[in-house]
């Protein structure tokens, strides 16, 4: 049973017989008989007026109210906007505010496949859809253009996507302004930094504001992660059409840009002017690399497995086979990750930590002892040949936890499975 209830009124050309508003008000009777008492969410989507046809012409004419209308609409959220994507993405922060995710769309057949694309586009694998035909049979005739249209082109797509993109860059940042942490170790030959979680879009919770990862289990589409890394884009002063992400396994693979990409990674390196590359975090620790001397740069995603699996000395071996880099040239800096304040695992697991070094564990002989990921990292990026002193930890400069910080930082620790994601990123200036 649905959970909530969408009815799409939005742009309808109604003929402006006598008794439409008669037929329209059964109508709307008949789906709250049968809907209303299990849903917890019934909406109409209108447009400002109703294009309305007479006699050929075209003609403007609200909804009359004194036959009943009203009082039933009442039991209706009405949602009112200029656009598609506006009166849509309303509906979907209503939506998420009650937690819903089982939606039934009532559609006129003829609005059926661009009401799909819309949706496409706005919601994620979270949200399951049904869809049932509008009838509103007049006396007369039907609604104009009640004929479904299964079909829509490229150029209507392109048109949908252009209209929701407009829309959100509209949007007011959330949460303050766009935060980017720098490193000074990192020359200016490169653009680089770490997010925060302020200054952007995303609106659900866990993920306000900044969300800079799309996933079908988490309520962000596509688009509005787009937007954000649009804004970052524009911040950093890095081209958006150039720019690539770890797709992480939690392992220590690395892709050499400008090979073939593996279908998972956790380290990209590159030597490519222009082109941005990034790593994700949410208490694993996104790791950024820089050789100012043979003007190369990489990325890691190290989590607990990483780190033991060695990816950040991965990265470095990459950045030294494939370009000629040197220990002794490579700046490592670690950006915002959990601390061992926070982060513990089952002492089976802790043991490979303690055998690299007792301090990268606390409280050993509990039975979820804490780990300290960062200074794991730390061990073996020395151990490998990093100079100490060519590595950043900006937790210890800025003594931050991303699960103590909510108001900063996004952690999977602290909550839970739809956790947003900040980044690491850097490229080569062009």
């Amino acid at each position: 049973m649905a959970e909530a209830v969408l009815i799409d009124l939005f742009g309808l050309k109604l003929t402006c017989q006598e008794n439409f508003h008669e037929t329209l008000l059964k109508t709307l009777n008949v789906i709250q008989y049968h809907l209303a008492a299990k849903a917890k969410f019934l909406c109409i989507m209108d447009c400002r007026k109703m294009s309305c046809e007479r006699d050929g012409e075209h003609d403007n004419c609200e909804l009359e109210t004194g036959n009943g209308l009203l009082t039933l609409m009442r039991e209706f959220e009405i949602v009112r906007n200029p656009s598609m994507a506006a009166s849509l993405y309303t509906i979907k922060q209503k939506i998420d505010e009650k937690h819903l995710s089982s939606i039934k769309v009532i559609v006129p057949a003829h609005r059926k496949t661009l009401m799909k694309a819309f949706i496409d586009r706005l919601f994620t694998e979270v949200y399951n859809f049904e869809f049932e035909d509008l009838h509103v049979t007049l006396r007369d005739g039907l609604l104009k253009q009640s004929t479904e249209i299964n079909t829509i082109t490229a150029h209507e797509l392109e048109e949908i996507q252009s209209e929701i993109e407009t829309y959100l860059r509209s949007l007011p940042a959330l949460k303050g302004e766009l935060t980017i942490i720098t490193s000074p170790l990192i020359p200016d030959i490169f653009i680089h930094g770490f997010t925060t979680r302020t200054g952007g879009i995303s609106y659900i919770p866990t993920l306000s504001s900044f969300n800079l990862f799309s996933s079908s289990k988490r309520r962000d589409p596509k688009v509005v992660v787009q937007e954000n890394l649009r804004r970052l884009a524009n911040t950093a002063g890095f081209n958006v059409e150039k720019f690539y992400q770890i797709k992480t396994d939690h392992a220590n693979e690395v892709w050499i840009m400008g090979r073939k990409e593996p279908e998972s990674f956790d380290g990209i390196t590159s030597n490519q002017r222009g082109v941005t590359i990034a790593a994700p975090g949410a208490d694993c620790i996104p790791i950024v690399f820089a050789d100012p001397v043979k003007k190369a740069c990489g990325v890691a995603h190290s989590g607990w497995k990483g780190t033991l699996l060695g990816v950040a000395m991965a990265t470095v071996n990459a950045m030294i086979a494939e370009y000629g880099c040197s220990l002794e040239d490579i700046i490592v800096v670690l950006g915002p990750s959990v601390g061992p304040c926070c982060f513990t695992l089952p002492r089976e697991s802790a043991n490979a930590f303690h055998n690299l070094h007792p301090e990268c564990v606390r409280l050993f002989n509990s039975p979820r002892p804490h780990i300290d990921i960062r200074k794991a990292t730390r061990i073996l990026l020395e151990q490998g040949g990093i100079l100490p002193q060519n590595i950043h930890d900006l937790n210890q400069d800025l003594n931050l936890c991303t699960s103590c910080h909510p108001d900063k930082f996004f952690s999977h620790v602290r909550d839970g499975l739809n956790f947003g994601t900040q980044i690491g990123f850097i490229s080569i200036r062009e």
